[in-house]
């Protein structure tokens, strides 16, 4: 996505709306038939309040374009627009940012990607989320829940916090949320930053790993 991150830990992306649109094109054309679970651009509709409204219209019109194209491209998977998480944005602004994106064309969304927040609270959210999509707009969608990294719950901290731990592994539920998926990779840094302050984003370290999996 042009203009990932809002320029942060993250940054980058493609290097404009055409470059994405082919890059997204080709991805689900890659997915062809096969059985695949996709989530489309974690943080995209939760961060579009830090862009300017001309941005915000790009960023929906592209979401809406990758919605498309996987429901056309990949008809066999299952494929889930990001919804933030249960402590980012209200759930009736969060259906509507969903719809406006196409939600209505993929199986549903995704919530807590890369982010620390209980499966309980994630399900009270994606409950409510799914709750206000049929109030609004007349349809619900399914949720699923990244719990790579929430054992502990969170304490506040979204950049390498210490004191987490791994959550439950990847697995279909029965309650809440349709499936646990480990969707951050863990050990992989969210930026120079807390118990990481020299690991880049997105690159493995043994320290973080070590640590999710004794829970310090």
């Amino acid at each position: 996505m042009p203009g990932r991150d809002c320029g942060s830990h993250s940054g980058g992306g493609a290097g404009s709306p055409e470059a994405y649109r082919t890059w997204i094109s080709s991805f689900a054309s890659g997915i062809g038939n096969r059985r695949a679970v996709v989530v489309i651009e974690p943080d995209a509709l939760a961060q579009l309040d830090c862009l300017a409204a001309d941005q915000r219209s790009v960023r929906i019109g592209l979401l809406q374009h990758a919605a498309r194209e996987f429901k056309a491209r990949a008809p066999n998977a299952l494929v889930y627009h990001d919804g933030g998480n249960a402590s980012w944005i209200a759930a009736d602004e969060m259906a509507r940012r969903l719809n406006s994106a196409g939600a209505r064309d993929l199986r549903g969304f995704a919530l807590n990607v890369s982010n620390y927040h209980t499966t309980a609270d994630s399900n009270a959210y994606g409950a409510a989320v799914a709750a206000s999509l049929q109030r609004q707009f007349g349809y619900s969608k399914a949720f699923v829940v990244d719990t790579s990294r929430n054992g502990n719950g969170s304490n506040g901290e979204w950049c390498n916090p210490g004191g987490r731990k791994l959550g439950a592994g990847s697995q279909n539920s029965a309650t809440g949320a349709e499936m646990l998926l480990w969707v951050k990779v863990p050990g992989d840094s969210d930026g120079k930053c807390g118990i990481a302050p020299n690991t880049p984003a997105g690159e493995f370290s043994p320290d973080i790993a070590t640590r999710l999996i004794e829970g310090r």
